[in-house]
C-alpha cells in the first residue's frame, strides 16, 4: 500500500488560488441556479441551511440567525437568476484554459500543490463541481483513494464520497455535514434502535465535537469500503451500466439502478468487512441509514434488529451479505437487458424484484 500525505504541496500564490477558486465556485453556481430547486422542499431549506453555514465558516451545533439565514437564501436565489443564461467557465491553470469536465488535466496541475478538483454529473444529471485540499491518497492493488479536508469551493449538494475516473474521492468536510445531521435530528427526538447504538457508542452523550471527530475517522473508512465496492461493482458490470444509467428517463428509475449498485457494492465489500472487523458502531450506523429504495429492494436486510448486532450475532449479516451478492449482481444483469419501459415499470413495484428472505 501506497500512502502519500500532502505536506510537501507546493503552494499557489494568493491570486492564482483566488482566481481557481473565483472559476471552481462560478460553475458551482451555475449548476445550482439550473437544478437547485427540483429538490423537494425540504431538502433544500436543509440544503441552503448547511451552505449558508458553510459560507459564513460557523460550527457545528451553531444556532442559525433565522432571519439572515432567510435573507441569504433570497439574494442566493436572485443570484442564480442572472446565472440562467451564463455558461461554464473553463479552468485556467498555467496561463492555459482547461475544459471544466476535464478532471485528469486539472488535476496533474493541481496535485503538486495540495488540491484536488472534482467535477461530473451526479444524480438526476445535475453536474457537481468542487475544489478541497487533499490531506492524504492512498493506493492498494490499482485502487486510489483522495482524502479531501478544507473546501474552497462547492455547491448545493454534496456528497461525502464517488468514484472519480477510478479514483474514490472522500470529503471529509462533506461527511462531517451528513454525520451531524443525523446525530441533530437523533438528538432532537432520542428515538431508539441502531442509530441511538451508533451514537451512543461514538460517545454523543458527552462532548459532541469530540464524538464527530470519531465519527468522521471511522466513517471514513465506511466510505472508502462503499467506493472500493462500486469499483468492484463496475468491474463486474462493464461500460453497459453507465450507458444504461445515461439512457434512462424517469427518476424513479435511476433511483432504483443506483440502489441496485450500492446494495451490490456493500454487499461484496462494506458489509464483510466490517463484520470482519466487528466494528459494531459503523455497522449500527449503516443499518440506520439503510432507507429509501435500497431498503426496498432488500427488505431482509433491513428487518435485522440492531440488538441482534449488539449481541454478537453477525452470522446473520454475513450471510444476508452473501446472498445479496448472489441476488444483486443477477439483478443488475436483468436490468442492463431490459427496456427503458420494462426498467420504468419495475422502479414503480420495486417489491417483485426485492431480497426478502435469506
Amino acid at each position: 500500500m501506497a500512502d502519500a500525505t500532502a505536506s510537501d504541496a507546493q503552494t499557489l500564490s494568493e491570486v492564482e488560488l483566488a482566481a481557481l477558486i473565483a472559476a471552481v465556485q462560478h460553475n458551482c453556481d451555475i449548476s445550482d441556479a439550473r437544478y437547485a430547486r427540483e429538490a423537494t422542499l425540504c431538502s433544500y431549506l436543509l440544503e441552503m441551511r448547511e451552505l449558508y453555514r458553510w459560507r459564513h465558516g460557523l460550527p457545528w451545533g451553531a444556532r442559525l440567525p433565522h432571519a439572515h439565514v432567510g435573507a441569504w437564501i433570497r439574494a442566493r436565489e436572485a443570484y442564480w437568476e442572472t446565472l440562467s443564461e451564463a455558461d461554464y467557465a473553463p479552468i485556467v491553470l498555467a496561463g492555459k484554459a482547461q475544459d471544466p469536465f476535464d478532471v485528469e488535466t486539472i488535476n496533474a496541475c493541481l496535485a503538486p500543490h495540495g488540491l484536488v478538483y472534482g467535477a461530473g454529473v451526479g444524480r438526476f444529471g445535475k453536474p457537481v463541481f468542487f475544489l478541497a485540499r487533499l490531506i492524504r491518497s492512498v493506493r492498494e492493488e490499482g485502487f486510489e483513494v483522495q482524502i479531501c479536508g478544507e473546501e474552497f469551493a462547492r455547491d448545493l449538494s454534496v456528497m461525502p464520497a464517488a468514484l472519480q475516473r477510478g479514483t474514490a474521492v472522500v470529503r471529509q468536510r462533506a461527511l462531517a455535514q451528513w454525520l451531524w445531521e443525523k446525530a441533530e435530528a437523533w438528538l432532537a427526538k432520542r428515538r431508539p434502535g441502531p442509530m441511538e447504538r451508533a451514537l451512543l457508542a461514538y460517545g454523543f452523550e458527552g462532548d459532541h465535537e469530540c464524538a464527530l471527530a470519531r465519527m468522521i475517522e471511522a466513517e471514513t473508512e465506511t466510505l472508502i469500503l462503499h467506493e472500493r465496492g462500486e469499483w468492484r461493482a463496475a468491474r463486474i458490470l462493464g461500460p453497459s451500466w453507465e450507458r444504461k444509467l445515461m439512457q434512462l428517463t424517469s427518476r424513479r428509475a435511476e433511483i432504483l439502478l443506483r440502489a441496485v449498485r450500492d446494495n451490490l457494492a456493500d454487499c461484496l465489500v462494506t458489509l464483510p468487512t466490517l463484520i470482519e472487523r466487528e466494528a459494531l458502531a459503523s455497522l449500527w450506523l449503516w443499518l440506520a441509514n439503510f432507507d429509501g429504495m435500497r431498503r426496498a429492494l432488500f427488505p431482509a436486510l433491513g428487518a435485522i434488529d440492531a440488538d441482534e448486532i449488539g449481541a454478537g450475532r453477525l452470522q446473520l449479516l454475513a450471510r444476508a451479505a452473501r446472498q445479496g451478492t448472489r441476488h444483486f449482481e443477477a439483478l443488475a444483469c436483468r436490468l442492463m437487458k431490459s427496456s427503458i419501459e420494462e426498467i420504468d415499470a419495475i422502479a414503480s413495484a420495486p417489491e417483485q424484484i426485492a431480497l426478502s428472505r435469506f
